[in-house]
């Protein structure tokens, strides 16, 4: 039983190969928009967290793992009788809606193409994506997110300074990333594949580098920009990536088209189904995991505060002990997506544009595991929505993540200190 104290000691901060998953892959049906269902027998990307170890491709989900069903299962009529979906109408009514629009997703692939953009660091030339701003009235023009709280991440080294040049290029202050080292991670043994044995971020920032950036001729708004290559060309097709010059989530880019294509995570937000971009992390252990840039400056970023004043963060729920097994709908975990056993852990996020009003990109990683007494009378589920999940943390059923990295004094639930830059990209309901 993969219990509390069945999870192994925390690993050690050095790192070895280990061998590349081998790639798994199902097609996805497209979306059946005007009919209601919001997609129709989908394959989901594979979480950043262990699942392929985020080389995009490398690992996809069950069909329809965490994808709604059509209307039209157990009604007289066919699909096509359905009318459009309420989101259509109202995008804050349940509903598809595609929330990151500066952008086009290839649902097939599980991928979002964007526009790339060009800047600079004393003499080195960089490559980012822009997907969240506090300039909430551009953020409606540019089609990227509005997010209102990361003026409140400006703490230390969290929010370097950019100036946009006459070129259109943006000169950044500080903060380089160096997509050199070899990214590894080796789960751990069963029952217990959390954490990892061994890890290795794929690329690594140094000290002063954040993905978060005050433009200062701008309006001195702070813009969500995450570095994905380094010089002064970079052209790389689909299946012809050199993850040693470029983020390890990158499908395909091009300096000359100034375009670059992501590969996409799923979770949950309010029991929707959501796609993501997973892009930075705080500290190696979830950069490793999730296939991010290391971003040491966000470890400034406060954290525990979640929805009141001063606060740059929202919160993000995971489990450690989920329900385990391919097929298993109930599937969720760290510890199930470490053993490739579908679309990763399936996290469950707090607030997110259209839903509520206190999303940030930046997210607070809240980790617990279900207590043995809580698997033994099956109460043990998949958790799909943020009070359902704090629920069951109040009754005692989750509590921390003990003898782990995320560890809390007493075992108590709540805040680990790791942070990580996903941007929401599309919710399905």
């Amino acid at each position: 039983m993969d219990s509390p104290e069945n999870t192994p000691p925390p690993p050690s901060m050095g790192a070895a190969a280990v061998p590349r998953m081998s790639e798994s892959g199902i097609t996805r049906g497209s979306l059946l928009a005007r009919a209601g269902a919001v997609a129709a027998g989908s394959a989901l990307l594979a979480s950043p967290i262990g699942l392929g170890l985020a080389r995009p491709g490398a690992a996809r989900a069950q069909d329809g793992e965490i994808v709604p069903a059509p209307p039209s299962i157990g009604a007289d009529v066919p699909v096509t009788y359905f009318g459009p979906t309420p989101s259509q109408v109202d995008k804050k009514l349940v509903g598809p809606v595609q929330l990151l629009r500066s952008g086009q997703i290839d649902f097939n692939e599980r991928t979002i193409t964007l526009p790339l953009y060009k800047g600079r660091v004393g003499a080195q030339t960089v490559w980012f994506v822009i997907t969240d701003t506090t300039d909430v009235a551009n953020a409606d023009a540019l089609g990227i997110l509005p997010a209102f709280k990361l003026q409140y991440a400006d703490i230390g080294r969290a929010v370097r300074s950019g100036r946009i040049e006459s070129d259109g290029s943006v000169t950044f202050d500080r903060g380089t990333v160096n997509f050199g080292p070899e990214h590894e991670v080796e789960p751990g043994d069963e029952p217990s594949p959390f954490p990892p044995s061994r890890f290795e971020p794929g690329s690594v920032g140094d000290r002063n580098y954040t993905p978060l950036v005050r433009i200062t001729n701008a309006g001195g708004h702070v813009y969500n920009a995450p570095v994905v290559a380094n010089g002064s060309e970079v052209e790389y097709e689909r299946d012809e990536v050199d993850y040693s010059k470029v983020h390890d989530k990158v499908v395909a880019i091009s300096s000359k088209e100034r375009t670059v294509t992501l590969a996409l995570t799923a979770g949950f937000s309010f029991a929707k189904p959501v796609l993501y971009l997973s892009l930075d992390a705080s500290h190696d252990l979830p950069a490793a995991v999730e296939g991010v840039t290391f971003a040491p400056a966000l470890q400034d970023v406060p954290v525990g505060r979640d929805d009141s004043f001063a606060s740059g963060i929202e919160r993000l729920f995971a489990v450690v002990n989920g329900p385990r097994g391919k097929g298993n709908p109930q599937r969720q975990g760290f510890n199930s997506a470490l053993a490739g056993e579908g679309a990763g852990p399936l996290n469950v996020f707090g607030g997110i544009p259209t839903v509520a009003l206190d999303y940030s990109p930046i997210w607070d990683m809240n980790v617990g595991v279900w207590t043995d007494e809580a698997v033994e009378r099956g109460y043990r589920s998949r958790m799909i929505e943020e009070f359902q999940f704090l629920g069951f943390v109040q009754q005692g059923h989750i509590v921390g993540a003990p003898g782990t990295p995320v560890t809390r004094p007493n075992n108590a639930f709540g805040s680990t200190g790791f942070k990580v830059n996903c941007p929401i990209v599309h919710r399905f309901l």
